[in-house]
């Protein structure tokens, strides 16, 4: 099945089990040195809408989670401002463990730059438990540029004098990106922010766009119907288009250009540690589970990894996504 394919099917599924839990009558698999966490039922907030990747991460996971803990696990939507509001939610709540927060490194990072006040200080009101790190974003040209290469785009940049290059949103991954080029290259690039990657990709196909960025899956669209070609992928190869080297590969210096984004999850700062250990074991568990491996490949992902990774994995990344974004000059709103 191709992976758009497996995006409508599971969008389909994901709309479908809105208002359902997901429920296990199976044993607990929790360890002694959790107590009776969970106690009851355990509520995952998606900051996102439903029938997207990172609803339909959550769904998955949570399913796999209600198995291991015979415990039901019911995953809420409360999208809207970048995360922020469903992630305000999560901090606020009791620190037991039983409201958890699922959400991307839009949310975890950038909102600090973007946001006067989000609603929460990722800092000292959260802490992240279990990540999926990003997969390479692909850089996609029109063909009409003949742009196959970074150095390509370059040139074809240069010689056009503006370049139109679609983000999926002010401050996001591709409009760093286009930022990071403007400066090493000396290039006028002009990103043209559209609200998600949909819109984004149509603009692609109706020929409006010289480039565009995103991810494997969503751009599908394109990429089937020869309206685009990939000339880099952001920050890691993807397996699919094992020939397309990343940004760094082709000359491309910027630090953020080595920085993948994540999707995880996250429970209120003052949540007992060892709840929070158990919990990051169960999201590594769970990549073992056949329907987390199939969401998993459709949007073409690594597994879930453990709390340390995760933290270690935080702490490096973060100084990098601030200094890009600071760069920027996004007056916070």
């Amino acid at each position: 099945m191709s992976a758009k394919l497996d995006r409508r099917h599971f969008i389909a599924a994901g709309t479908t089990a809105l208002a359902v839990p997901f429920v296990s009558r199976g044993a607990s698999a929790q360890g002694s040195s959790q107590g009776t966490w969970p106690a009851r039922q355990i509520r995952m907030i998606c900051s996102y809408p439903a029938g997207g990747q990172t609803d339909l991460l959550a769904r998955a996971y949570g399913e796999s989670i209600s198995k291991q803990v015979g415990k039901t696990v019911v995953v809420e939507n409360k999208p809207g401002a970048s995360g922020a509001i469903g992630t305000a939610e999560v901090a606020r709540a009791e620190p037991d463990g039983h409201t958890i927060l699922c959400s991307i490194s839009t949310t975890y990072i950038m909102n600090r730059v973007v946001m006067k006040n989000p609603g929460y200080d990722m800092d000292k009101d959260l802490t992240l438990v279990s990540v999926i790190p990003g997969a390479g974003l692909l850089l996609v040209a029109n063909p009409k540029t003949g742009v196959k290469t970074l150095e390509d785009f370059v040139a074809f940049a240069r010689k056009s004098g503006k370049v139109n290059f679609g983000t999926y949103s002010a401050g996001s991954a591709p409009h760093m990106t286009i930022n990071e080029l403007n400066k090493q290259y000396g290039l006028n690039i002009e990103p043209i922010h559209y609200r998600g990657e949909a819109p984004m990709w149509t603009g692609m196909l109706e020929g409006t766009l010289d480039a565009a960025m995103g991810s494997y899956t969503a751009a599908q669209s394109v990429l089937q119907s020869d309206r685009g070609t990939v000339f880099a992928v952001h920050s890691k190869k993807v397996d699919a288009i094992p020939n397309v080297k990343t940004l760094p590969e082709q000359g491309a210096t910027s630090k953020f250009f080595t920085v993948s984004g994540f999707t995880g999850w996250a429970v209120p700062k003052a949540t007992p540690q060892p709840v929070v250990d158990r919990l990051a074991e169960l999201c590594v568990a769970a990549n073992g589970d056949p329907k987390v491996k199939e969401v998993l490949a459709t949007f073409v992902l690594e597994p879930a990894i453990g709390f340390k990774e995760t933290n270690a994995l935080y702490q490096r990344e973060l100084p990098i996504w601030i200094e890009s974004a600071k760069s920027l000059g996004l007056e916070p709103a």
